[in-house]
């Protein structure tokens, strides 16, 4: 049963509890009052794992890996973040040993720009032996693969439907989440940017890690020191640094 159904059903069932007149909610849904009320659910938002039609497959190359050193292993994915009005993508190339992000760009669209932004500065800061994405259409586009095989990286795809093939980057989305996106309500994406400029910050040089024995990313990885990460405008149609 969907929430508002929920609702609607709890309420009608309990209307002199609640002190709601019973013809409120007789024949009209509740989504309405949820609305203007502001209340809603916290509910997996649009697809970002669309994938391309005859693309090419790339095998899943970790089923018998374990990320043993820095630069051994990255993963990028794709995920929304939500405005007050709106949405917005986020993309973030993570090093598997260490859980540092090496990398991230936030964007307005679904445009492939922002994602080759965050493989373009990630690869000035290492090469990894083997990269790991989803088989999305952002993740099979000629330009994408391009890049990674100018390195000379070994590229490894998820199996469609396997989330937890990826399963280190879904743990950032969940952590992202739920320490800094659902506490807000970011106003514009100027706003979004700059609140997950900070936390991304805070996560790779602060936050200790259980599973790195309470080290934070940055010195698991062996990072000196703080970037201010990249994000692409979908408006200017510029990289701009914040």
């Amino acid at each position: 049963m969907r929430s508002t159904q929920r609702i609607h059903f709890m309420v009608h069932a309990n209307w002199l509890r609640f002190c709601v007149p019973q013809w409120a909610f007789h024949d009209q849904p509740c989504k309405p009052y949820m609305r203007e009320m502001g209340i809603f659910a916290l509910v997996p938002g649009p697809n970002t794992s669309k994938p391309a039609p005859q693309h090419e497959i790339y095998p899943y190359l970790l089923k018998h890996i374990v990320a043993d050193r820095p630069n051994h292993v990255w993963g990028i994915d794709i995920t929304y973040i939500r405005l007050q009005h709106g949405w917005l993508y986020l993309t973030a190339v993570l090093d598997w040993y260490s859980r540092y992000v090496v990398s991230w760009a936030l964007s307005q669209t679904l445009e492939l720009e922002f994602v080759l932004a965050a493989v373009d500065n990630a690869l000035l800061q290492a090469v990894p032996e083997i990269w790991n994405s989803d088989q999305g259409s952002h993740f099979t586009s000629p330009r994408y693969l391009e890049r990674l095989q100018n390195e000379h990286i070994k590229i490894s795809m998820d199996g469609r439907g396997r989330a937890l093939d990826n399963i280190f980057t879904e743990r950032l989305w969940r952590t992202v989440k739920y320490e800094e996106v659902y506490l807000n309500e970011y106003d514009s994406p100027k706003e979004a940017y700059h609140q997950l400029a900070t936390y991304f910050n805070f996560y790779n040089f602060e936050r200790p890690h259980q599973a790195l024995d309470y080290q934070t990313p940055s010195q698991a990885y062996g990072a000196c020191m703080p970037r201010m990460p990249v994000i692409h405008s979908t408006l200017t149609n510029h990289y701009t640094l914040f």
